[in-house]
């Protein structure tokens, strides 16, 4: 293999397959000083406030001169203004052949399928946290080792708290979101029931929330308030009678054998690298390609990391209604980062910079590919619920517990989250696969990591391959086998409802 990969022949740099020391060759350049693995080497002279492209797009424009064989990276590239052609449509595709597998799920009495069998703890507002975590901590498998034992078709009991519900605008947009995403979670396929635990005097009040979200109290869904029941001694005794309630109901369900139309994906990227757009994501956008195929979804978010990228989802969408609505979300954005005092290239991290990646422009190139080619069928706002089959969009934050959250309110039963950095992450009710970008991190971290997509860069797979193997390990773990994370127990603290709005 080449110590480099290039990606397009057009591209003004290369990406180091290894670390390049000064005087290697890259093509036809020498390289000038250290490259790390997953940075940028220039392949030709690129004059100040010129473009500079990967992936025959552009990342960012050069800060100062930049000669044959340098590393690029932030200190002589930098963001600029450019226009981009949407093109609504343009790229449309035939439907896919339609093709058939299947996989062992819960089927629920509303035609909907789950890939895992939880009851839920919810918590209103932060007051009544504590209250649901001792509720099912009750039932914890670690704690309490009998508490279950009767129980086999019970994945768990896991309560789902957060820090907002209170000091906030009762009418206002980020008390929407907040309605939508718990009314997301409470009727979530992959809960047999729920338990929704309020203080009785917050912002929040579950009643309101019931009739806004058109949901009303029954078997499965049970609320009850810390004030009026007596305290938070009485709350958890009457929660765990509640969930001891429920634990037959939810036993009696049998995995059976489920069409993969019923599995619904959310896409997610965090500790990108350099590796990121050539490996994992890719090959992710293969294996989505594959569910589409069967008749699945996939739900493509993160809207400050596709910027700069949009237009390659524009040209993809069925119609220009669709198009026009994902522009908006991306001036929203514009709009939301600046009255913060911020910008839309605040989004890469420091972890992100270390692995190679300059530019928001740049991270948003590799993190589209995760969508594959197919048509852009829908665009959803936050914790809106999924209908559409088929590949879609969801308008997130980039932040992943929070863009993850309004996946899974939008109905996601399973994650697919690429990292190239490490990232720690679980999502309860939802299982989480994480694909590693790179060898190196497969090999430091294989026990949080549960494919390893490196072996494209290292040469013994190909995008599609590795993305046919993504599949079959979804088909395998919607049918009940454990992912890493869930095997750390990640899940119950990762649920982050987006704040929008004035805290007051």
């Amino acid at each position: 293999m080449t110590p480099f990969i290039r990606l397009h022949p057009q591209d003004d740099v290369l990406i180091a397959r290894a670390q390049l020391v000064s005087g290697a060759r890259a093509g036809d350049v020498v390289v000038k000083g250290l490259i790390p693995p997953g940075h940028k080497v220039a392949v030709r002279d690129i004059a100040a406030g010129q473009p500079v492209r990967r992936y025959n797009q552009i990342i960012g424009f050069a800060s100062r001169p930049i000669a044959a064989g340098e590393h690029v990276h932030t200190h002589n590239l930098a963001m600029g203004d450019f226009e981009r052609d949407y093109a609504f449509g343009a790229d449309l595709k035939p439907e896919p052949a339609t093709r058939e597998a299947s996989f062992l799920g819960f089927k629920r009495a509303d035609g909907r399928v789950a890939t895992r069998n939880y009851i839920g703890i919810l918590s209103s507002v932060n007051c009544s946290a504590t209250a649901a975590r001792a509720i099912a901590d009750h039932f914890s498998r670690q704690a309490n080792p009998g508490a279950l034992e009767a129980f086999p078709n019970v994945d768990g009991v896991v309560a789902l708290t957060h820090g907002t519900g209170c000091g906030m605008d009762t009418e206002g947009l980020g008390m929407r979101v907040l309605e939508r995403t718990l009314a997301g979670y409470a009727t979530h396929a992959n809960f047999w029931g729920v338990l929704v635990v309020g203080l009785g005097c917050e912002a929040n009040q579950i009643n309101a929330w019931l009739a806004h979200s058109s949901l009303r109290e029954g078997e499965q869904l049970r609320v009850f308030n810390i004030q009026d029941t007596g305290g938070t001694r009485k709350t958890v005794e009457r929660g765990i009678a509640m969930v001891r309630e429920m634990l037959p109901g939810a036993n009696a369900c049998r995995r059976e054998p489920c069409s993969a139309a019923h599995i619904t994906i959310g896409l997610q990227c965090g500790g990108s690298d350099g590796y990121s757009g050539i490996s994992a994501n890719p090959a992710l956008g293969a294996a989505v390609d594959l569910l589409v195929a069967h008749g699945g979804t996939a739900i493509l978010s993160e809207t400050p990391e596709i910027y700069g990228a949009e237009h390659l989802l524009t040209r993809r969408a069925v119609t220009q209604e669709v198009g026009d609505k994902l522009i908006s979300r991306i001036r929203w954005w514009e709009h939301y980062t600046k009255v913060n005092e911020g910008e839309m290239n605040n989004n890469p991290s420091p972890g992100n910079k270390a692995g190679g990646l300059t530019t928001i422009l740049e991270k948003s190139l590799g993190a589209v590919a995760k969508g594959g080619t197919t048509n852009l069928r829908a665009v959803y706002e936050y914790a809106e619920p999924v209908t559409q089959h088929g590949f879609v969009y969801m308008d997130t934050p980039g932040y992943d517990p929070v863009s993850a959250t309004g996946q899974v309110a939008g109905g996601a039963n399973m994650i697919c989250f690429t990292t190239g950095r490490g990232s720690a992450y679980g999502c309860a009710p939802s299982p989480s696969l994480k694909l590693a970008t790179n060898t190196a991190l497969w090999q430091r971290q294989e026990e949080d990591m549960d494919i390893n997509c490196g072996e494209i860069i290292d040469g013994k797979a190909s995008i599609q391959e590795m993305g046919q193997r993504i599949f079959e390990l979804v088909l395998a773990t919607a049918s009940g086998a454990a992912t890493k994370s869930e095997l750390h127990g990640y899940g119950q603290n990762e649920f982050v409802p987006w704040q929008l709005g004035a805290v007051m």
